[in-house]
């Protein structure tokens, strides 16, 4: 074997085994990844239950229940449906009915999304871009675009 050949033969190893060394870790990264879901993408995809994901959507106004401790019981919702939510802990101090919201957690076999963590707005003209997308999407959110209309007024 000349030099050359040796020196393509190393080359090519060394891609194989980065390669599959990338697709190894992209395989491991797979259960970690979650991804953003409204309402309606959990009930048009079918989510199985014990499924981990961001459920993201507005507080339906009138949903917000508390119980004891501070177990909390609201409804996510989007133009077309919502989903209700268990959350046990303190919610953001932002956290109120219509507000925009990312909950993560897990779908049980019930069809209630019991949530880990749930995030809030930060400001008024803050909204998750995937939240603000897809609300935006179905038409049910104006954002920045309806607050530069009543400033205009």
């Amino acid at each position: 074997m000349t030099r050359k050949q040796r020196r393509l033969t190393l080359i090519a190893a060394a891609g194989c085994v980065l390669g599959v060394a990338l697709g190894l870790v992209l395989y491991a990264m797979n259960d970690t990844i979650l991804f953003f879901n409204s309402p309606a993408d959990v009930q048009a995809r079918n989510v199985q239950p014990g499924t981990r994901f961001r459920l993201g959507g507005l507080v339906k106004e009138g949903s917000v229940k508390r119980s004891d401790g501070q177990q909390v019981v609201f409804e996510v919702m989007d133009a077309q449906s919502a989903i209700p939510v268990r959350y046990q802990g303190l919610l953001p101090d932002l956290f109120r009915e219509g507000q925009g919201i990312v909950a993560e957690g897990v779908l049980e076999a019930s069809g209630v999304f019991r949530a880990d963590s749930v995030l809030a707005k930060h400001d008024e003209n803050y909204m998750p871009r995937e939240v603000a997308d897809a609300l935006r999407r179905q038409g049910h959110w104006q954002g920045e675009e309806k607050a530069s209309q009543q400033a205009e007024q």
